[in-house]
């Protein structure tokens, strides 16, 4: 049998056991220590910002943004439709409706002109505007922060920017996640660094910092007893996660520069097949660590998306198709949704190709052979 090769696998090839032994040793083993504070101070450093919150999931980050912003029930939160559920589930958590705004052709993230749209009709419909937005970078891929950004200022909308699968990226010069009034990272065992679990809420200050780190753990008051006149939830990363973390962080420039490598390899290779299209940065304002190097069929491909996906797992290669996006989604069947067909084609057309920096040049080069077999 052919070598199995993943999507995304993590790549634990540093200090991690050296740390999470420490953090043992020390028998600092629960959702806090020395190695979360640290792990904060890193990506403080390395995201130039000075209020990084460390919690159990990105999913956890994006609930605590919302929280802190007020949503609650009977409001309304716009968001990215072409996204992992986790994008959009805390919106429910707290009561609130999701709105979902279809992509552009570009970076394949929130479209500015249909966000101004849903903006617009929500408060005709409601009147009253929307309680938040939620850009999501979709495989590493900035979105056009400048138009969202103006479009959210215009209307006094807090952006949440979901860079779950971004950290690396940049846009305009400015790392992704650190553009809008909250940003969000993940740290999943797939994701660019992992702590096995875990994610951070990039705050816009002390304060917004100082309330998420109230709330994820469990909202107690500072008395000699347990005291509670706030709902909380048990959302701290454990020092043993955040030692991995530590280890991760001294080898996160090696793995960005390494997925951007994967996905010059992967677009040379397919540089001379004229119905495969990978999806790379559309002008200088966008820098994407390429997190997962994706492509589009074209409709003349002789094989669909999911055909190739399925030829691909006969030789032992894991791809996947493009996130399903959530107005397709049974459980958001009824939200309001504002499209233009981009997502659906997406969906149908493209597919995620093996991105770990563990693979060599040589097993890459296998994955686009294959692809051009099949596809020309």
């Amino acid at each position: 049998m052919e070598d199995q090769i993943k999507l995304s696998l993590p790549h634990l090839a540093g200090n991690e056991n050296k740390y999470v032994k420490d953090a043992i040793d020390s028998t600092w083993i629960t959702p806090l220590g020395p190695y979360v504070n640290r792990f904060e101070k890193l990506l403080d450093e390395y995201l130039s910002v000075e209020n990084v919150v460390a919690v159990s999931a990105g999913t956890a980050a994006i609930h605590l943004a919302l929280a802190i912003l007020g949503v609650g029930k009977g409001d309304e939160v716009i968001c990215q439709s072409m996204t992992f559920a986790a994008s959009a589930n805390p919106i429910v958590y707290l009561g609130a409706d999701p709105v979902y705004v279809d992509s552009e052709p570009d970076t394949w993230n929130m479209d500015p002109a249909l966000l101004r749209t849903a903006i617009n009709e929500r408060i005709k419909t409601t009147k009253r505007k929307p309680k938040a937005i939620v850009v999501v970078h979709l495989y590493g891929m900035p979105a056009k922060m400048d138009e969202i950004m103006a479009i959210a200022h215009e209307y006094d909308i807090p952006v949440v920017e979901d860079a779950a699968e971004a950290i690396g990226s940049e846009y305009n010069g400015r790392k992704c996640g650190t553009i809008g009034r909250f940003g969000i990272l993940s740290f999943n065992g797939n994701k660019m660094i992992t702590t096995s679990g875990g994610g951070a809420i990039i705050c816009p200050d002390k304060e917004s910092a100082q309330r998420a780190l109230f709330l994820a753990t469990q909202a107690r008051e500072n008395r000699p007893y347990y005291y509670h006149e706030t709902i909380g939830y048990n959302y701290r990363l454990s020092n043993v996660s955040a030692a991995i973390g530590c280890a991760q962080m001294e080898e996160l420039k090696w793995r960005v520069d390494r997925r951007r490598a994967i996905h010059g390899i992967y677009a040379e290779a397919l540089h001379d097949n004229p119905v495969v299209a990978i999806h790379s940065n559309p002008g200088d304002e966008f820098n994407s660590n390429y997190w997962l190097s994706t492509i589009l069929l074209d409709d003349a491909s002789p094989i669909s998306a999911d055909e190739l996906r399925q030829k691909m797992a006969e030789h032992n290669i894991e791809t996947r198709l493009l996130w399903r996006p959530m107005h397709m989604q049974p459980i958001y069947s009824n939200a309001p949704v504002y499209t233009n067909g981009v997502s659906e084609r997406l969906f149908s057309r493209g597919l995620c190709l093996p991105s770990s920096t563990t693979l060599s040049d040589q097993q890459i080069h296998r994955v686009a052979q294959l692809i051009n077999d099949y596809t020309k």
